[in-house]
């Protein structure tokens, strides 16, 4: 007969007097003496981080954490109201509304800028260039520029930047975003604002974190702002008023 092939995963394992994830055990090694930052870095890629990585993970999770009555935490609101006994289906109708209007460019200006910051120094910024005109030509956004109510000045770039300096980090992604910028504002011949978005790619890409993780980040600490919400909604309910304010304003017409 023939043997069966197994597969395996490198994420964790159990038996009946031990848990391990990738290669630690949890109740020794990890419980009490990690941080939730720390557990998801080393989740996501195998190993601890440095204190300068999680120093960069924890201030991305705070900084894209809450976004206010955007259509997230409205979908949220909404979905328990009509659905009190589903906490987790509120959570999921807000998580799923995170998308590419609303914090979910993160991930696409990481995908733009991994390429960049691994090139050599003097091909960057013909990289950047043919980025930009990408979009350009196919009448696209380019993700991580613009923003509807930061028109000036985007006020958590320059901290989140600035953390990420203070860090210690490479600077590969930092120097990538600043031949991005050059060319956006060459081809474009305005300024357009730097938004979070951006400095949340080239935070995490400092970090170590993978382009293809990004939205995963973001989406934990949203999860968390949710949870906020909801709770808030329990005690001091909006989404009453919300659906009556729908209800006001929107008429069927056959």
């Amino acid at each position: 007969m023939k043997r069966q092939a197994y597969k395996t995963t490198r994420i964790a394992g159990y038996d009946a007097g031990h848990v391990s994830i990738r290669g630690k055990d949890l109740v020794r090694e990890l419980m009490g003496k990690v941080t939730f930052g720390e557990m998801i870095f080393l989740h996501l890629t195998g190993t601890l981080p440095s204190r300068r990585q999680v120093t960069i993970l924890d201030a991305v999770l705070v900084t894209i954490m809450e976004h206010g009555l955007m259509p997230a935490a409205i979908a949220s609101r909404l979905t328990l109201y009509g659905a009190p006994e589903s906490f987790q289906g509120a959570i999921a109708a807000g998580l799923l509304g995170v998308g590419d209007r609303f914090a979910g460019t993160a991930s696409e200006c990481a995908r733009l800028l991994e390429p960049l910051a691994r090139a050599p120094e003097r091909k960057r910024a013909g990289l950047a260039r043919a980025v930009v005109k990408s979009h350009r030509d196919r009448e696209r956004p380019i993700p991580g520029f613009g923003h509807p109510v930061h028109r000036r000045l985007d006020p958590r770039v320059a901290r989140l930047l600035a953390i990420v300096k203070s860090a210690s980090a490479q600077g590969n992604h930092l120097r990538a975003l600043a031949a991005l910028e050059r060319e956006v504002r060459r081809q474009l011949r305005k300024k357009l604002v730097t938004n979070v978005t951006a400095a949340i790619a080239v935070a995490l890409g400092e970090a170590g974190v993978p382009a293809r993780a990004v939205r995963g980040i973001v989406l934990t600490a949203r999860c968390a702002g949710l949870t906020g919400h909801l709770l808030e909604e329990m005690d001091q309910p909006l989404a009453a008023t919300m659906h009556a304010a729908i209800e006001g304003i929107i008429r069927y017409e056959p």
